[in-house]
């Protein structure tokens, strides 16, 4: 009689896939619509998100406060049904960004980049070496658990896989577009639109001919250099003409706006009969 192996696996994990799928179809110029999470941080909202079928989640994390245990419980859960996680950080802080990539998010998005030194200081948080100095904690979310055999090979493909997104926001990361976009290791620059309409002086209008243009020359380039550009837009519409000229990803919008949304439109329907 063949000797029992119980539960385990013949089939080899690879905790780092799920990043360089990510970072491929990146590369393969498809379009990712992310789903942004503001507070509800809970992996009900993980299963909404895929059934939706977004192709990754955006935590915003430099806005509102969430404990290590919501998170890390929220990040295995997105990984457990293949949807990685990009996460903002408040600012460049080496326990935070390590906490958070070793709950397993696969992307760290650094608000108000403004220059290219900012870049690579994110950069030598999140890449071990020879790229960067982030120290080792293969037993986590990042890992799903599993802790790797080799770990010579583990850290290699470990930095093939974490994602590192520029955020411009400000008049000073406009000004300094071009380094940002240019900086080693960039793996997608984003437009944070509100921020950014306060900066070119229409605050909230995302369609005004200022602020379009603006973006538009980040957009450029990005296309210029190979690197995916992403932002948020106030409706479809309008990311179809950004799409249209090259734009490839989009933090679309989070539960907030879903759940106002929805609510509004069901008592709308309601109130034509009452």
């Amino acid at each position: 009689m063949a000797k029992s192996r119980g539960t385990q696996s013949s089939v080899k994990h690879d905790p780092t896939a799920l990043g360089r799928g990510f970072k491929r179809r990146l590369k393969s110029n498809d379009i990712l619509l992310g789903g942004m999470v503001s507070e509800y941080l809970r992996p009900s909202l993980v299963k909404h998100y895929r059934y939706a079928g977004f192709d990754f989640i955006f935590v915003d994390k430099e806005h509102i406060f969430f404990d290590g245990l919501e998170m890390s419980d929220f990040v295995l859960c997105a990984r457990d049904n293949q949807l990685p996680v990009i996460s903002k950080i408040g600012e460049l802080n080496r326990p935070e960004t390590a906490r958070l990539l070793e709950a397993g998010v696969v992307g760290i998005q650094l608000p108000r980049t403004e220059s290219r030194e900012d870049l690579m200081t994110l950069v030598e948080f999140v890449k071990f070496t020879p790229v960067g100095s982030r120290a080792a904690a293969p037993g986590f979310g990042n890992v799903d658990y599993v802790p790797p055999e080799d770990g010579a090979a583990w850290i290699k493909k470990a930095n093939l896989s974490t994602v590192i997104v520029a955020h411009i926001e400000t008049r000073k990361g406009y000004e300094n577009a071009e380094e940002i976009v240019t900086t080693p290791h960039v793996d997608m620059v984003y437009v944070g639109p509100y921020d950014f309409s306060i900066s070119m002086g229409h605050p909230g209008d995302y369609d005004h001919p200022d602020v379009k243009k603006g973006i538009q020359k980040i957009l450029d380039l990005c296309l210029k250099h190979g690197v995916p550009f992403g932002t948020t837009t106030s409706g479809p519409k309008a990311a179809g003409q950004l799409i249209a000229r090259g734009c490839r990803f989009f933090e679309v919008n989070d539960e907030f706006q879903w759940i106002r949304e929805g609510a509004r439109r069901e008592v709308s329907e309601y109130r034509k009969y009452c």
